[in-house]
């Protein structure tokens, strides 16, 4: 499509955490943007503020020329492209889905789209609500080069790096990676504490010499805040680190870690903390 970036109409489905900064700030950058979200309440803000507000998938898609969709799970993605497809013509469209989700739904749907003349890339954040908000996050994208060029003026306003990691559902691929990772690291960190104050080491100054030392990185200086004041309040929560250790698992995740942080994270949802943030593990090992 040879219509310049700033003429696109660009549509955007997924108000939550993440969605809202994040569209946010491709409005601040002046593009064309109209929103949609399955739960209205969450629409308000834009309707207050004169930011066009779609009453279905159908009307979004159909006004517009790049669709961006960032909800929770398989489900939530499903349910939208289903709708989707019902579009009579989408041909020259290109969805961009910032889920983080199974690959298997990714490319299934990218096939499916490309039936209809139309092309999606996989597009999930690495980075929480700050950097959603600053526009600091890492995209780490799948599709064709094409697509992940066309969509690379947007992405390069949500984040500090898109990187191109090849076809549909490489970018997922790298997420449940780096997910993996960090799931590791927080629990960690939440046992580490928790063994530095069986022994009278406070808190405060076990996260300092954390934070100070090799051992430190932005995962531990991110939480240090929480740990701290022991309140837990969601910039990522612990329902949806288990909902990616699983999807990991069912990705051929098959190590030493893997059965532990399954049964941790899935025992701590199943105790109430799901709701919590994700470093809120802590209050469950303490139990």
């Amino acid at each position: 499509m040879s219509m310049s970036a700033i003429q696109q109409k660009i549509g955007w489905i997924g108000l939550g955490n993440m969605g809202k900064p994040m569209v946010l700030n491709l409005i601040k950058a002046g593009f064309d943007v109209t929103v949609y979200n399955r739960s209205s309440s969450k629409t308000q803000y834009f309707k207050d503020n004169n930011i066009p507000v779609s009453p279905d998938v159908k009307s979004l898609v159909e006004t517009s020329d790049i669709i961006f969709t960032i909800v929770t799970n398989d489900a939530a993605v499903q349910a939208i492209y289903d709708e989707v497809l019902l579009v009579e013509s989408l041909v020259g469209k290109l969805f961009i889905d910032m889920s983080t989700i199974s690959k298997d739904v990714s490319v299934k749907t990218a096939q499916a789209l490309e039936q209809k003349g139309a092309g999606l890339i996989d597009a999930p954040v690495a980075g929480s609500t700050t950097p959603a908000a600053e526009g600091t996050l890492i995209i780490m994208a799948g599709g064709k080069r094409e697509h992940v060029e066309r969509a690379k003026p947007y992405l390069e306003k949500l984040g500090k790096s898109v990187k191109y990691l090849g076809d549909n559902g490489a970018g997922l691929s790298a997420k449940l990676s780096v997910n993996y990772f960090i799931s590791i690291l927080y629990q960690g960190l939440a046992e580490t504490i928790l063994f530095a104050e069986a022994n009278g080491i406070s808190r405060e100054n076990m996260l300092e010499i954390i934070n100070e030392s090799a051992s430190g990185s932005g995962a531990t200086k991110v939480k240090t805040p929480l740990l701290v004041q022991e309140k837990y309040s969601p910039t990522f929560a612990l329902n949806l680190m288990l909902k990616d250790i699983l999807l990991a698992k069912d990705s051929g995740a098959n190590f030493p870690f893997t059965s532990v942080l399954v049964d941790t994270y899935g025992a701590a949802s199943q105790e109430g903390f799901g709701e919590n943030d994700v470093i809120g593990i802590i209050e469950y090992l303490k139990k």
